[in-house]
């Protein structure tokens, strides 16, 4: 994908041109001056750190809840959101959000990928919250602290490595879903995914710029996971061993 992105299409078609080519910029030129990929790139970034902001509101005090309070065993039943197929969903979404003329805005799609990012960051967080030792909160209750206060100054700054590890992974899913935008966006809120068919004609495909699109959409997520890695390690761990 990467090579091909610096190759016009005679060498991207060319098998002797596989390694050896003159490389060119003009597949880049396209992607960005041509077909306005910026504005993809903002309305993903927008729906992205929005759902993802408003999912870790809801999800970490949520996970938290039923860790503390014996509803750790029913959390399973959070993943069937995860499981029902995302098509079946469209048409009642399409529907709603009709009906409430929301069909082409941000909201729309920050909704819809919120239904799919909260119960992952509950998932994940009642995991964490598990290596949390609950004699942290009653000493804490016992100096003058609310159960609230507990959570936001002592429990919150232990969990950090799993909330950011909630948060790469679904703000990683937002940045790539495909489905919802193509149905929920609109023409001022089209998403990198569905911006792509901008290079899918009817009779040919200029491959060089679809794959210049492509490198430009994977490489901020190989970047965001390189500098996170640490986090996602430790937080997919943490409440795995027992002590």
């Amino acid at each position: 994908m990467l090579l091909a992105s610096f190759k016009t299409n005679i060498d991207i078609y060319d098998p002797s041109s596989t390694f050896s080519f003159t490389p060119t910029l003009q597949n880049y030129s396209a992607v960005f001056a041509q077909a306005d990929f910026l504005q993809f790139f903002f309305n993903s970034l927008v729906i992205g750190v929005g759902s993802t902001a408003l999912s870790l509101l809801i999800g970490v005090p949520a996970a938290f809840s039923m860790q503390r309070f014996g509803m750790a065993k029913s959390s399973g039943l959070v993943l069937l959101s995860r499981v029902i197929p995302h098509v079946t969903l469209l048409v009642p979404w399409y529907f709603i959000f009709a009906s409430l003329q929301m069909v082409g805005g941000y909201s729309s799609l920050i909704i819809s990928h919120m239904f799919i990012s909260v119960p992952l960051i509950v998932w994940v967080m009642i995991g964490v919250f598990e290596g949390v030792p609950v004699e942290l909160e009653e000493a804490a209750r016992v100096d003058g602290l609310t159960h609230i206060g507990a959570f936001r100054r002592i429990v919150i700054p232990l969990v950090v490595p799993g909330i950011a590890t909630s948060a790469i992974l679904s703000f990683i899913f937002s940045w790539n879903n495909f489905v919802f935008a193509l149905v929920l966006s609109g023409t001022n809120t089209r998403t990198l995914p569905v911006a792509i068919f901008n290079f899918i004609g009817y009779a040919s495909i200029d491959w060089g710029a679809l794959m210049a699109a492509c490198v430009s959409i994977t490489a901020p997520m190989i970047v965001m996971a390189l500098l996170g890695q640490k986090y996602v390690v430790a937080g997919m761990t943490a409440g795995a061993v027992k002590g």
